[in-house]
């Protein structure tokens, strides 16, 4: 990757997260509260225990902080609207996580685009992975429109730099953020020392040896972390439990990070239905004492779509078609002061800080897609589109197969509980698991002939938003409509999240808390 970028990347980490591993944990004199054992000692085994780990978002990512919400309750107060396609109204709790702050824009997918042709340049995956890397911008052509402009520079232009990425569909969505993952958590290596910088890579020693090699396996986190990606810089931790001495000249063994450590963020991922639905509402900033103040039908409060403020009184609060026709008002008077899309970090965030919940671009998430999707899900975290799987791997060695772009081989989950070893060795399969649960408790019904009635399946996927293309019926969070994930248009693109790990509360400064004793340390007699 180029160095431009990483420092463009480098400002957006918060400072907890880059909080420096070196030395290999918790310093301290940490003891086991059950045997006694110090941890961290090499006496002792060398068993390693964190104890200084800060959590933080990602790059590009913000806090939500979770909480309890009336599913598809919103919908109820939009005047003349459809309620057959909101037959949903549950309780639901999601878990605290990140969100990106803004949707992908086109500058972060070139950016994506150009990592894929400098990394593969001459392999004979470059091609197709370049190819299946591209979005359709043929979306924006219409029979009765001249909208060959768009087609031509809506990507790569500069005038569209900041401008949210569309016709991508929700595979390559999801394969977008497989990517940001590794990159990030390499960058984050790197930077640290854990890893050979990348400054230094290709570039000969002080001394005139030979230059250090970046290795030829592509970075991926889960294949680091199972030890199969040899770089280990100056600073990665010392490995405790080894006696080799490593080359750092000090006599001591250095190793890979590992998820102990708490230095490898969680992967991003395309939000859940009701993630997103959360989110976009904001309520944060109309509850108090656990009460809910005002209701909210837009990621604003109030039942209009113009500003209320005296400054920005009747600009328009989102960017959407206000009418058949009617994309961006009147010329020296625009109301929304964009035709098709506008910039990622336009018009005023939600109280949870996040850009364009409304309007701009319907946003991909991750559910499949069914009318009556909220009687079947649980009331935490609920989601349909599970599909489980594992990562292929030799059962001897634990050494994961890698596929063309460097990512762990993933097979259908065989069991629903962990294998005995025997039935590990043997290849068992457990035909009564049903891996794929992407149409959990459904009833397939059918015209007779094997074709179903629906218009959708397990490949139907979800989105919501509204967009520059639709009207304010379709701002409201509750909405949601479907596509199969293999489409695009040029009205839907995406946002990442990630899941937060630990306390969900965000912040607990100025609010009560209980206090625990710490542990009283074993001596012996």
């Amino acid at each position: 990757m180029n160095r431009i970028y990483l420092y463009v990347v480098v400002s957006l980490f918060s400072v907890g997260a880059l909080s420096s591993c070196g030395g290999g944990g918790s310093k301290g004199g940490a003891v086991s509260e059950k045997t006694g054992y110090a941890y961290n000692k090499r006496e002792n085994g060398g068993f390693e225990v964190k104890k200084n780990f800060k959590r933080g978002p990602g790059p590009g990512l913000i806090e939500i902080e979770g909480g309890e919400f009336i599913m598809g309750g919103s919908a109820m107060d939009i005047p003349g609207q459809d309620m057959s396609a909101y037959n949903y109204k549950r309780q639901v709790t999601v878990s605290s996580f990140y969100m990106d702050e803004t949707e992908v824009s086109n500058t972060d997918w070139l950016e994506y685009l150009h990592w894929i042709k400098t990394t593969f340049k001459g392999k004979q995956e470059l091609a197709q992975y370049y190819y299946e890397a591209l979005p359709d911008t043929l979306v924006w052509r219409r029979p009765l429109s001249y909208n060959e402009p768009y087609v031509n520079n809506y990507l790569r232009h500069p005038a569209y730099g900041d401008y949210p990425v569309v016709g991508v569909s929700w595979q390559q969505a999801t394969d977008y953020c497989v990517w940001r993952t590794d990159r990030v958590n390499e960058f984050i290596l790197r930077e640290k020392g854990i890893m050979t910088p990348f400054k230094e890579l290709n570039k000969p020693t002080a001394k005139g040896g030979a230059p250090v090699k970046k290795s030829d396996t592509i970075f991926n986190t889960e294949v680091y972390l199972n030890g199969q990606i040899k770089d280990v810089g100056k600073r990665a931790p010392i490995d405790l439990s080894a006696n080799a001495a490593n080359a750092n000249g000090k006599g001591k063994a250095l190793r890979n990070v590992r998820l102990e450590d708490g230095e490898i963020f969680q992967p991003y991922r395309l939000p859940t239905e009701a993630e997103w639905e959360y989110a976009a509402l904001g309520l944060i900033g109309n509850t108090q004492y656990a009460n809910i103040n005002e209701k909210k039908i837009y990621p604003w409060n109030g039942l209009g779509i113009t500003s209320p403020k005296k400054s920005t009184r009747g600009m328009i609060l989102a960017n959407f078609k206000r009418g058949k026709g009617d994309y961006m008002g009147v010329g020296g008077s625009l109301n929304d002061k964009g035709s098709i899309t506008q910039s990622v970090r336009s018009f005023t965030p939600n109280d949870f800080g996040l850009y364009n919940m409304a309007g701009n671009v319907n946003e991909w998430v991750q559910d499949v897609y069914r009318p009556n999707t909220f009687e079947a899900t649980e009331g935490l975290n609920p989601f349909r589109g599970n599909e489980y799987a594992d990562k292929e791997r030799d059962p001897q060695s634990a050494v994961i197969k890698i596929d063309g772009k460097g990512r762990p081989v993933m097979k259908p989950a065989a069991a629903g509980v962990k294998q005995t070893w025997a039935q590990l060795q043997s290849k068992y399969v457990d035909s009564t698991y049903k891996s794929d649960q992407r149409g959990y408790k459904d009833e397939e019904k059918n015209l007779g002939n094997g074709e179903l009635i629906t218009l959708y399946d397990n490949k139907s996927r979800v989105y919501k938003g509204g967009s520059w293309n639709d009207q304010a019926m379709w701002l409201n969070p509750a909405a949601r409509r479907f596509l199969q994930e293999d489409e695009s248009t040029a009205d839907i693109g995406f946002r990442c999240a990630m899941t937060m790990l630990g306390a969900p509360e965000v912040k607990s400064v100025g609010k009560p808390q209980f206090r625990n004793k710490a542990p009283k340390p074993f001596k012996v007699k």
